[in-house]
């Protein structure tokens, strides 16, 4: 392992080897113990802290998804291309499911909360099909709408709600999740409904239309509390902005030893990159929709609020390289992080408002309100360039999964006390 330097947020940090990826397919079990990673057709099951293979189980063809069940003991693969989804259990290496949809084929499948019922929705949106892993029963639920967010479970798993679109018209249905039986059927009075999701309580459901702007609503009252704007030109003086901007590394390195250790070689002999605090007003790189395509990328396309509900992060798709932070209990904006690159992913740590972030290139950006640090991956007689497009946090929130086109690492971080 090879270690990096890191300071505010981050903490010192240490970085696995590459392991081989395809399709970006690399997720943490939910109870922390597993890694589950892909190579074409092949499930590859590590032990988080050891990174020792314990299963390897082949798929029929190339995996395009996987998912984890709520318990940790099974896990899904979806061949889209083929109609089938395989199920491995992590307890009985040789039992195995494989569901065929056959003719009807197969564009999205995912697992019940309770772990043992798999949704599968078929080609052209048809219809869902609910298979029961322990008795092998079969329910369909018909015309369920092909949109962002068209399935929510309340979060203690008993309900499920289903966005539909019949006779040009949104709907949605509730069904019991214990027998799948259909509990409500309303029109929603939109018009092109784009997602569903419930409230934590599991008594309201919130369903929003295609979504340009970032509305904050009172989930009790469901009144509109505020607008956040993303100006392609900031002049609001309250808010910080954080510019990445690239330095070069021959003043650096006269602090160090000669020959310098292998891992600080590959740290800091190649582009290293920091933050400054810029000025306002500030003008952010905008790119114009592109009117004459279809579906042309605009408006907010990425949002994710903290594990504490205090800080909101969004990404206007209009100003890609830089990334918005808003104090909820203030309702203002607190940050924003300027990337020299385009934004690819962002995610909260699950235990503390921490953000990390990619924007392809092989540094990991972490932010918290003690400020925002970029840490490169010594990547010194790795496979080529690792070029960082999406990341996903152990749901402790002491590693994360760094994923480019065709590797993995591990990224471990020294545990900062949340203060």
């Amino acid at each position: 392992m090879g270690a990096a330097p890191g300071a505010g947020p981050g903490g010192a940090m240490d970085f696995s080897e590459l392991f081989k990826l395809s399709g970006l397919l690399g997720r943490f079990s939910p109870d922390g113990k597993c890694l589950a990673s892909c190579v074409q057709y092949r499930l590859i099951i590590r032990d988080v802290n050891t990174l020792q293979i314990l299963q390897l189980y082949t798929c029929l063809d190339q995996i395009q998804y996987i998912e984890w069940s709520s318990d940790s003991l099974f896990i899904l693969c979806a061949m889209y291309k083929r109609g089938i989804v395989q199920v491995w259990s992590l307890e009985q290496p040789d039992w195995h499911c494989k569901i065929d949809e056959g003719s009807a084929g197969l564009v999205a499948s995912c697992w019940s909360p309770d772990g043992r019922h798999i949704l599968n929705t078929t080609e052209f949106h048809l219809r869902i099909t609910v298979w029961s892993l322990c008795t092998k029963s079969v329910s369909y639920i018909k015309y369920p709408k092909a949109c962002q967010q068209g399935i929510a479970f309340t979060k203690d798993g008993r309900y499920m709600a289903v966005a539909e679109r019949r006779d040009c018209k949104d709907f949605v249905s509730l069904f019991v999740c214990s027998n799948w039986q259909l509990l409500r059927h309303f029109d929603t009075e939109t018009q092109d409904l784009f997602g569903i999701e419930w409230a934590p309580n599991g008594c309201v459901l919130a369903v929003w239309d295609t979504c340009l702007e970032v509305r904050i609503l009172n989930h009790v009252t469901w009144k509109k509390i505020t607008e956040f704007e993303h100006p392609a030109t900031l002049s609001n003086t309250k808010a910080i902005v954080y510019k990445e901007v690239e330095k070069s590394p021959s003043v650096e390195t006269e602090r160090f030893s000669f020959p310098p250790t292998r891992a600080l070689a590959s740290s800091v002999f190649s582009t290293q990159s920091k933050y400054d605090i810029s000025q306002v007003p500030v003008s952010f790189q905008y790119v114009k929709p592109v009117a004459d395509r279809a579906n042309p990328k605009m408006g907010i396309g990425m949002l994710a609020f903290s594990p504490d509900n205090c800080f909101l992060a969004t990404k206007n798709d209009n100003i890609p390289n830089a990334v918005w932070i808003w104090d909820i209990q203030k309702l203002k904006l607190f940050v924003v992080l300027e990337q020299l690159c385009a934004i690819q992913s962002f995610q909260w740590d699950p235990r503390q408002p921490r953000l990390a972030l990619c924007t392809g290139n092989s540094k990991v950006y972490l932010w918290s309100p003690a400020g925002c640090v970029s840490v490169q991956v010594p990547t010194e007689g790795k496979e080529g360039d690792f070029q960082i497009v999406s990341l996903c946090w152990h749901p402790s929130g002491d590693s994360m999964a760094l994923l480019s086109k065709d590797n993995l690492c591990v990224c471990y971080l020294g545990r900062e006390e949340v203060k």
